[in-house]
């Protein structure tokens, strides 16, 4: 089936009781069991399973062409049971501009227990220097939060397969639908499916899709079970309501995200544009080769300092001023001020999730706000 007939299919069935054509929320935390003491619906504890969440995994694996998915209550939930299933002294390569959630809890949360280097993962020579043999993770997001890089996967997956490491790539940015890192040979994806999988602001989840059933991955399993960072049933059953029109939104994002970043680009007040549809963009190439579309989300350097750019977003009238992404609805960021004083991001950065509006408006706003 094509991406588009997935998303509506993998996570839908007919409820056999009622022949209801959409399924129903199953709140229920206990399921009974059968005269010789099974499982007959296949479900014992919500914890463990619920068919709400067998339904949100089934078309998350689907999707991503993956063998399985585990579904989580964030994306924060869903990288920590990636740390967690590691075993201690295990060394980690991530990338120099990872998002600042996961870096900070691998920083704080992890210290002592996994060891860690970030640097620059598209520098091969940097990346094949800092393998160890005790590395078991290369941690890879591409396009990177808020930079936009691009890292090569097909690259990095034939590096780490002759150190036998396993790759993750965090495709929250880019979803399925633009990019598809287990056929370019990752191990496993991740998403924070706040954001374009949700899509409308309103939910929080998390998720990773593996390439194959392998020990690791049930014991990411276990973490996943045992730990209980789970969607409740009602998150499940929206975010599969949600996923049916992930093609078709994540298309206006694209189409709205490469105009604006085109005339960005052009505006004497902008310094840089950072957008994987540019040409201008250092790894276009790159990302022409490996993605199915550019995305959703840009940053761009405006002319000045700091206080220059908080009077662009102070000027903003559709643009709304706030964190996350992938929503249908247009906000802006500036970044730095979120990660902290460590951060990377340049200070007169901002970083735009572009949403649905129509591309006219978008544009006659930041023409404005520029001015």
């Amino acid at each position: 089936m094509k991406t588009e007939t997935i998303a509506i299919h993998a996570g839908n069935h007919t409820d056999e009781s009622s022949r209801a054509v959409i399924q129903p929320i199953i709140l229920s935390t206990t399921f009974e069991r059968g005269l010789n003491g099974d499982f007959p619906g296949g479900h014992i504890y919500s914890r463990s399973s619920n068919p709400n969440r067998a339904s949100l995994e089934s078309v998350l694996a689907k999707l991503e062409n993956g063998v399985d998915a585990a579904s989580f209550s964030s994306g924060n939930a869903a990288g920590m049971a990636v740390f967690q299933s590691l075993s201690p002294g295990t060394h980690i390569i991530a990338p120099d501009d990872m998002y600042h959630g996961l870096r900070n809890q691998l920083k704080n949360l992890f210290a002592g227990i996994l060891t860690l280097d970030f640097i620059d993962v598209n520098d091969i020579d940097v990346l094949q220097q800092h393998i160890q043999p005790e590395t078991g993770l290369i941690w890879l997001e591409t396009p990177s939060n808020p930079l936009l890089k691009i890292t090569d996967i097909k690259t990095v997956v034939a590096i780490a397969k002759t150190h036998d490491i396993k790759v993750v790539c965090d495709n929250t940015f880019a979803t399925p639908i633009c990019q598809q890192p287990i056929a370019l040979g990752a191990d496993m994806v991740m998403h924070s499916a706040t954001k374009y999988f949700g899509g409308h602001s309103d939910l929080m989840g998390g998720a990773l899709i593996t390439a194959e059933k392998s020990d690791w991955w049930q014991k990411i399993r276990q973490v996943q079970e045992m730990g209980g960072a789970i969607p409740s049933p009602m998150d499940c059953y929206m975010l599969v309501r949600s996923i049916k029109t992930l093609p078709y939104r994540v298309k206006g994002h694209v189409h709205n995200a490469q105009l604006l970043a085109e005339y960005l680009d052009q505006h004497p007040a902008v310094e840089r544009v950072m957008y994987p549809g540019l040409t201008s963009h250092p790894q276009h190439g790159i990302a022409k080769q490996q993605m199915l579309a550019f995305g959703g989300m840009l940053s761009f350097i405006v002319k000045g300092n700091e206080e220059d750019t908080h009077n662009v977003i102070n000027k903003l009238q559709l643009f709304t001023r706030a964190t996350s992404l992938g929503g249908v609805e247009s906000l802006i960021e500036h970044r730095a001020t979120v990660e902290g004083p460590d951060t990377k991001t340049p200070r007169n950065l901002l970083r735009v999730s572009v949403g649905l509006e129509h591309i006219e408006d978008l544009i006659a706003d930041l023409k404005q706000a520029l001015s």
